[in-house]
Order: structure tokens, then C-alpha cells, then sequence
């Protein structure tokens, strides 16, 4: 266990990719304690990637560049402009409502944060808005997309716990509109305090004009959670349908999708799938290795002899989550941690779709944690800020999405009522 341990955080210190350093310090063990003949590197790592599921990872990538090309990002930023522009804040709101609906298609949050980030940014600098507030919102929100259905990091858990990707994205439907509320609570607050301008007056003419316009974009959420529901799609078909739908509304119908551009979007998919098919490969020979020395058992040994009450071993997973998210990756949290907490997870008789969306708000707030924070760093490229202005911002936000994870860990009908009564299987 010493000789794993040290080889994954040494090759992690370094800035060595986090898929090679899940992959060497596996065989670094293997290597030296002869657990396994080295062909079992081979082996396990093609069975970590030879799962149906994992096609929805690329699919749903291609639907959201899909979408962003045809210009349906413009489309859903007016209408929800139109619904919330007037109030104090509103661009900020805007913002919060346009990552929300647009990670209900695209299920990442990078794919979020650029995709609407690239639009509002200077709109909102032209607006008297602090760069920092803006950039700091914007990778908050945008990390929404991994609780809103379809969120890909949802795809990659149900695959590794074999939880149901299906009530997983059902469960995440609830806590993401509590979530994205938090942080339109917390704009609006700022938004008064620093006097930032308002929007047009409402209307209920441009609200009924810009949901028109906007109609044929926002229902594919609604093709893929509803085919879902109704057992028409399993989740992988879904994504499928999702990229037909978006193939039909850019060429046909929007006539804006340009088929010259087509092979450049798959490419940038491919490698961006690649990348996070090498990371669960390489995991899958980490977890073999995991349970060979029988970490998850000692882990739960060790938590259960802390403390026997559910909320109390609940907040010491939540906190020790918060911190990984601060120096780790999304997908190591997942690929390194659900095999060691599953067990106690079980122990406790905690719904595991309950944990899975937990997981997942969690995930969403250290993709905001410097210096690691993937979305937060996004979205200072995309707006040219420094970190260092985002992040006097991006505690308070931070802080609010901490608040919707206690109310998300304290009431789980929130997350398990809607599979529960959708999804019976």
C-alpha cells in the first residue's frame, strides 16, 4: 500500500497527467510485489473501457459542440435574458440560467463555461460588471452541468459504481435547480449591493418571441430526460438521438451548421474522449490493485471507528471530498475515491443514488477550487482575468453552493424522488 500510495501522489507532484499517474503507480506495485503477472495491465484496462455506457461520454460531447456551432447558445441567452433581464443583477442571472440550460445539453461544464462564457463576458464588461465577479460565477455555473442532466460525470460514475445512469440523472435534477438558485440569490445580493445596472424592461412579447426562437433548442433536454423516463431511450441511445437532433436543427432547420466544419468538431470530441477514456483504462487496473490490498475494508474500518452516527460520517466524507477537490481532478476523485467509500456507503444503508448526485455537487465545487479548479481557470482564459480576481469572488459563491450541498445531504427526497417514482427498475 506505501510503495502505491507514494507512487501516485510522487507522479502527481511532479505534474505528471493524472491518467500515467494512476497507470505507473499501479505498475510500480505490480512490478514490485509480484501481486500479478504484467499482462494483467493489459487486460484490465481493456475491460475498464469495454463498457456500452461510455459511448454516451463522446456523444454527448459532439451534441453540445453540435448545438454551440448552430448557434443555439444565442438563442437560449435571449430567452432567459427576456425572463429575468429587468431584475437587479440580471446578466449575472442570465448567466446562471443559460449554463443550466445549456448543460441540460451538453453535460459538461468546460463545455458550459466556454460555450456561454464567450458570449456574456463582454456583455457584462461592457455592463459595468467586475471582471472577477463574472469570471468567478461564470465557472460556478458552469459546473452545473456536471448535476444537470445529462452530465457526463454522472456517465463515468454510473460505470464505475454500476448505478443507474438513468437515476442518476433523474436525481440530479432537483439539487442542480437548487444549486443554480443559490448562486442567482447570491448575483442578485452582489448585484444590489455594487448598484449593477438592470436589464431591458420585461415583456411578455419578447418572452413569447425569444421561447420561439428558442422552442427547437430547448427540447432536446426534454427528448433526452423524457425518452429516458419512458424507457424509449437508455442513456447511451439518448446521447445518439441528441446528436441527431442537433445535426437536424443546424443543417435543416437553422441552416447555420456548416458540414466543412464538421470533421474539425469531431476530432477536438475524439480527443477530448480519448483523453478521459485513458484516465477510466488506467483506473481500472488502480481499482484492481485497490482491492487487492483491501483498501476500501480499511477505509471503512477506520471511518467506522471515528464515529457510528450516519450525519457525523456523512460531513467527514463531505469535508474530506471539499479538500481533494482542491488539488484533484474530477475524474481522479472518482476513479481513486468511489471504490474506497462505496463500502461505507453500504454500511450506512445510504441511497446510492442519494451519494452519486452528492458526489457530483461536490465535484461541481472543486472544479472552482484553486489552484485545480478546472471550470474557474476556464472561464479567467476565456474573460483574460487573472486567477487571483476570480478567487476573491469565488468563495462566496463557493460558500453558496456549500449551502445547497447541506440542504442536498440533509433531505434526500430531493434527489431520490423523482428516479424513485420515474424509474422503478
Amino acid at each position: 500500500m506505501i510503495v502505491l500510495m507514494a507512487a501516485l501522489f510522487i507522479t502527481m507532484l511532479i505534474n505528471v497527467p493524472i491518467a500515467f499517474s494512476i497507470g505507473i503507480s499501479a505498475l510500480i506495485y505490480i512490478f514490485f510485489t509480484e501481486a500479478a503477472p504484467l499482462t494483467l495491465i493489459a487486460q484490465r484496462m481493456v475491460v475498464g473501457v469495454d463498457s456500452f455506457p461510455l459511448l454516451a461520454i463522446p456523444l454527448f460531447l459532439i451534441a453540445g459542440s453540435l448545438m454551440a456551432e448552430a448557434d443555439m447558445t444565442p438563442r437560449i441567452m435571449r430567452f432567459a435574458s427576456s425572463l429575468v433581464g429587468r431584475i437587479p443583477g440580471g446578466l449575472a442571472i442570465v448567466m446562471v440560467i443559460s449554463c443550466m440550460l445549456f448543460g441540460a445539453i451538453s453535460g459538461s461544464g468546460v463545455a458550459d463555461v466556454v460555450a456561454i462564457g464567450s458570449l456574456l463576458l463582454p456583455i457584462m464588461k461592457r455592463s459595468g460588471y467586475d471582471s472577477g465577479f463574472s469570471a468567478s460565477l461564470l465557472g460556478c455555473s458552469g459546473a452545473l452541468g456536471t448535476i444537470i442532466p445529462p452530465s457526463i460525470v454522472m456517465v463515468i460514475l454510473g460505470v464505475t459504481t454500476g448505478i443507474s445512469i438513468g437515476k442518476l440523472f433523474l436525481g440530479g435534477i432537483i439539487p442542480g435547480i437548487i444549486t443554480g438558485a443559490s448562486l442567482m440569490i447570491l448575483s442578485y445580493i452582489f448585484a444590489v449591493k455594487k448598484g449593477y445596472e438592470t436589464g431591458e424592461k420585461f415583456s411578455l412579447k419578447n418572452v413569447l418571441l425569444s421561447f420561439k426562437d428558442a422552442l427547437l433548442a430547448l427540447l432536446t433536454p426534454l427528448i433526452i430526460i423524457g425518452g429516458i423516463i419512458s424507457g424509449v431511450f437508455t442513456p447511451t441511445e439518448a446521447a445518439v438521438a441528441a446528436v441527431a437532433y442537433a445535426l437536424f436543427l443546424g443543417i435543416f432547420v437553422y441552416r447555420n451548421l456548416e458540414i466543412s466544419r464538421l470533421p474539425g468538431l469531431i476530432l477536438s470530441t475524439v480527443e477530448t474522449s480519448a483523453s478521459i477514456l485513458l484516465i477510466i483504462a488506467s483506473a481500472s487496473l488502480f481499482g484492481w490493485v485497490l482491492a487487492a490490498e483491501q483498501i476500501p475494508q480499511r477505509f471503512a474500518d477506520i471511518f467506522l471507528s471515528l464515529t457510528n452516527n450516519y450525519y457525523m460520517i456523512l460531513l467527514l466524507i463531505n469535508l474530506m471530498l471539499l479538500f481533494l477537490g482542491i488539488f484533484m481532478e474530477t475524474i481522479a476523485i472518482i476513479i481513486i475515491m468511489v471504490p474506497v467509500l462505496m463500502p461505507i456507503i453500504k454500511l450506512l444503508g445510504m441511497d446510492p443514488v442519494h451519494f452519486g448526485v452528492m458526489l457530483a455537487v461536490n465535484l461541481a465545487i472543486g472544479a472552482n477550487t484553486p489552484p485545480v479548479g478546472v471550470d474557474l481557470l476556464a472561464a479567467c482564459r476565456i474573460g483574460e482575468i487573472a486567477l487571483e480576481d476570480a478567487s476573491r469572488y469565488v468563495i462566496f459563491f463557493v460558500g453558496a453552493m456549500i449551502m445547497a450541498l447541506i440542504v442536498i445531504v440533509l433531505f434526500p427526497p430531493l434527489v431520490v424522488f423523482i428516479p424513485n417514482h420515474f424509474m422503478t427498475k
